[in-house]
Order: structure tokens, then C-alpha cells, then sequence
């Protein structure tokens, strides 16, 4: 029986090794939910995209705690980890790729931005494109898409897109030096060792939820992708080497 205390437990170690990866992830995390209160809403409606176990949903409900956060993700392990930890999120499951998605969300009227944080990036160019245009069906006119996510620009700008590298990578050494946090993999194989998890973790097989490597890394991909769905504005509102949050305004 996965317990709360657990699930907090392990959700902490989820942090810390998201951190090993971003050492200002708490900084993207604030710029991200500055940009969600600068809309000016009391009680805006969210929808957390790829949530993940809801850290970025979590930290949306502390500072704003009207709004409606809607945490949708694909993975039944990570959405169950996230509900015995955080009572308070309200979980989706739902597989982005999967058209018709957005009726799943329980929305009554549109909602006012859409949120996610190194997620996107798993998801394919062409299934990108309709999760942008599906997700411009339910954000009202002015709505924001933020995205905080590594967002390469070799394809355009190499020279810059290896300082972008660098500048990361010596923020990273700075930080951690060769006590870095546990790493990705190493996560997930103390996760399938738990006895109390095995359940989710047949659970996640099954639905085959395990990601391999980046499948829109491009900065370009996303942008392209946002104008097609009619995103008319869609800019990098905070960046730190490759580390960006991009920002599109719905049209």
C-alpha cells in the first residue's frame, strides 16, 4: 500500500533528481507562475500538460490558491505518486497524442493558460502539431501556452546553440560539481524495486509509458508548431542556456 508519507518520500527524490538536470528549476518554475498571475486572474483555470506527478501543479496551487489546476499525464505511476502525495491536485489521465484528449478535462468554459514543464519534448513533431492545435480549441482568446523546457537552436543559430550549451553546463558543474544528484534511470530502478509499487508499475508497462530520447528538441519545432495552431506571439519569456520558458498567446 503506497502510503502519503511514501509518496512524499519518494516525490522529494523525484525533485532532487529533476534538479540534477536543472539546478535553476525552481527559478523556471517561478518565472512560469509569474506569468500565470500577470494574466490577473484570482482563479484562473490551468491545465498542467505532462505533469508528471504534479511538482509544477503543486507549486501553482501554493502561490494561486483559487485557481483550478487540472494535472493530466499518460504515466499511471507518476499520476498515482502524485495523488497519494497531493490530495489537493486534481489528476487526468490522458495521453496527449491521443486526439480528443481536452474531452477528457472536465472543462466548463475555456481555460486561460496551459502549462508544462520538460515534457513536451518527449512527444513527436507531427503528434506535437495536434496536441497545439486540440489545446488552441479549449484556451480562450489571450491565453498563454508556457512551456519551460532544454529548447536547442542548432539548426538555426549553432554558434549560439553551443554557448547555450556551455553556459547550462557550467551552471550544472558550479552547482552540483561531482556530487550530483542520482540520475533519471537510477530513479526509476529504485521505483521498480519498491514492493509497495509493483501494481503501478505493471500498471505502467502496460500502458507502455516509458520514454526514449527527445523527439522535438527544437526550439523551431514548437514555434512552428504554435503557429500552425494559431498561436499568433510565441517568444522565450525566460532563458538560461538552453533552459528556456517559451510563452505563445493564443489568437
Amino acid at each position: 500500500m503506497l502510503t502519503h508519507d511514501a509518496a512524499l518520500r519518494w516525490l522529494a527524490r523525484w525533485d532532487r533528481q529533476q534538479e540534477g538536470y536543472l539546478p535553476d528549476r525552481e527559478e523556471r518554475f517561478t518565472a512560469l507562475i509569474d506569468a500565470v498571475q500577470a494574466l490577473g486572474r484570482p482563479d484562473p483555470v490551468v491545465i498542467d500538460l505532462g505533469c508528471g506527478p504534479g511538482s509544477l501543479s503543486v507549486r501553482l496551487l501554493e502561490r494561486l490558491p483559487r485557481a483550478r489546476v487540472i494535472s493530466v499525464d499518460a504515466d499511471p505511476l507518476l499520476i498515482g505518486l502524485g495523488r497519494a502525495a497531493y490530495p489537493q491536485l486534481t489528476f487526468v489521465s490522458a495521453d496527449l497524442r491521443t486526439s480528443g484528449w481536452t474531452g477528457l478535462l472536465g472543462l466548463d468554459g475555456p481555460a486561460d493558460a496551459a502549462v508544462s514543464t520538460t515534457a513536451l519534448h518527449w512527444i513527436s513533431e507531427s503528434d506535437l502539431k495536434g496536441v497545439y492545435a486540440e489545446l488552441a480549441t479549449v484556451l480562450r482568446p489571450g491565453g498563454l501556452l508556457l512551456n519551460g523546457d532544454h529548447l536547442d537552436t542548432d539548426d538555426a543559430t549553432p554558434a549560439l546553440s553551443r554557448l547555450e550549451h556551455a553556459v547550462h553546463d557550467l551552471e550544472t558543474e558550479r552547482t552540483f560539481g561531482a556530487d550530483r544528484p542520482e540520475d533519471w534511470r537510477s530513479w526509476w530502478d529504485a521505483i521498480a524495486a519498491d514492493p509497495d509499487l509493483a501494481e503501478l508499475n505493471r500498471e505502467r508497462t502496460t500502458a507502455g509509458a516509458d520514454h526514449h530520447g527527445s523527439e522535438s528538441r527544437l526550439l523551431s519545432q514548437h514555434v512552428g508548431a504554435l503557429r500552425e495552431a494559431g498561436f499568433t506571439e510565441v517568444g522565450t519569456l525566460w532563458q538560461r542556456g538552453n533552459n528556456r520558458l517559451l510563452c505563445a498567446v493564443r489568437g
